[in-house]
Order: structure tokens, then sequence, then C-alpha cells
């Protein structure tokens, strides 16, 4: 079904197909398991790389640009999102390295960022690939296309991977590979349980990144939901009023959980890496 066509018509195949990615190595709406590494989600890299590079280019613009006299609208706006973040770093994290700020600043931003796409609306750029396939493929209806990186698993895993490396890293930077080995041994019911502490500690270290992945996973995609269920609504000119209101209604409510999302895996992150550097298990359990 292309997304152009009317949502009301089949609204079971509407649905269906916005929740498709536009994937390599699988057939077009074939489904596809939570765990395959042979699917490459093409929608999920794009987006992300773009607003990663948008991001990148705009702090850069902003930064080759910094006036102490006279400051920007842009360069205050960043001064104040970056005085906010150090101070989270600060009041969770006092003993933290120069690169623990950058790093919650980014997750910050760019996860505003990829949430923020669930604000467009929802047949805009699936609309638009639909026509583009239509000119040049002849086939509309393989235009499958996800514009939320946060709304598939893939996304929100890899940055949740990410940081779980850094937790990695900080633990061994902190208390040296032995000493980090030895937190899987001792913790946490002494050196007469190894073998249990060992289950148990894994389990507590793999549910860090399983936890941010699906915590920001199943927030956007309730609210992606959402949309395309106010989106069915268009099936008359009577009842288009009424999906207006509900549309700008949620839309004005999601702008908060959007940020609110990214605040909270900012903000995890930052308690993650601080307890990995401060001993971990043994002070702050």
């Amino acid at each position: 079904m292309s997304s152009v066509e009317p949502a009301i018509s089949k609204p079971v195949e509407y649905i269906q197909h916005h929740l498709n990615n536009w994937s390599l190595g699988v057939e077009p709406g074939q489904q596809v398991n939570i765990v395959d590494f042979g699917v490459f989600h093409l929608d999920v890299f794009l987006f992300s790389a773009a607003l990663a590079g948008i991001f990148a280019y705009v702090a850069w613009k902003i930064g080759s640009n910094l006036s102490a006299d006279k400051p920007s609208g842009a360069q205050n706006a960043v001064e104040a999102v970056v005085e906010f973040v150090n101070q989270q770093v600060q009041d969770i994290f006092p003993g933290a390295d120069r690169n623990v700020g950058p790093i919650a600043i980014t997750i910050f931003i760019w996860v505003i960022l990829m949430n923020s796409m669930d604000l467009l609306p929802v047949d805009l750029l699936p609309g638009l690939k639909a026509g583009i396939y239509a000119w040049f493929v002849g086939d509309p209806h393989h235009s499958y296309l996800k514009v939320v990186p946060t709304t598939n698993l893939d996304g929100t895993f890899g940055l949740a991977i990410c940081v779980f490396f850094l937790i990695i890293y900080y633990n061994i930077k902190s208390k040296g590979v032995v000493g980090y080995l030895k937190s899987f041994l001792y913790h946490p019911f002494g050196k007469y349980a190894m073998p249990f502490n060992i289950i148990m500690t894994v389990i507590e270290e793999i549910a860090k990144p399983v936890s941010l992945g699906l915590r920001l996973f199943g927030n956007m995609f309730a609210g992606e939901l959402l949309f395309l269920l106010i989106a069915l609504l268009a099936f008359s000119v009577w009842a288009m009023p009424a999906q207006i209101a509900l549309g700008t209604l949620w839309a004005i409510f999601h702008i908060l959980v959007v940020n609110l999302q990214a605040f909270i895996f900012m903000l995890l992150t930052i308690v993650y890496l601080s307890l990995a550097s401060q001993g971990g298990h043994d002070e702050h359990h």
C-alpha cells in the first residue's frame, strides 16, 4: 500500500506500512526478526547520520563565530544547554574527566533531534519517497520509510551499546582490568558465592543498556503509533477538524516526551559512568 493512499480505506495496512523500515537484506514489507544481523535498516542509519551531521555543522558554525561582547541568539541558546548539561554532570559525577560533558551533550542533543522527527506529519517524508519511487522506479508500493530512528530497536540499542562500552571503559580506567574482573567475583554476596556473584553481576551490567534502549524505544514507538491512529481520522471533511485538533494537542504534549526521554537517557548515562568511575558496586549499590 502506498503511503499516499487514503488511510481510512485500509487502516491495518496503513499502520503496518508505516511500521516497516526501508531495509536492505529483506524483501520490502517482509516481517523482520527482532535480532537479525542480516538486515540493515537504511532509514535508521541515514536519518541518524544526517541529524548527527546537522548537529556537528551547527556546533562548528556557532563555535567558529563565538563572541564574548555580542553573543548571537544561537550562541546564547547553546551556552544555556552547555551550562545545563554541565550542571547535571557536576551534581552527579563531581570527579568527571573532561570527556563526560561532551559525551552527555552529544547524547542529549542527538536524541532530541532524532525524537523530534516524530513531530513531522506522518505521511510527509514517506509520501515524498513514494512519489520519487513512482516516478523513477514505477512502484510506490514498496516505498517503506520510518523517519524516527528512536522508534526502532536498532537505533536505541545502538546508542545503549555505545554507553555500555563507555561503562566498561570507565570501570577499567577506575579499577584496572583485574579490579574490574574481581567485581564480578565478589559482588554482591562476597567471595564465598562466586558463581552466584558472576551471574548476578552479569545480569546487572546487561540490564543497564537493555533498560536504556527499551525505555527510549517504548516511549517513542508509542508516540509514533498514536500519531498514526490520529491520521486514520482523515476519512471525511467533517472529521478533519477533530484530526487537526487531536494531532496538534498530541504534538504539543509529545514535545515534552521528546525532550524528557533525551534528558533521561543522558542522565542515566552520567549516573552509570559515575558509578563505574567511583568504585561502583561497593560504594553505590
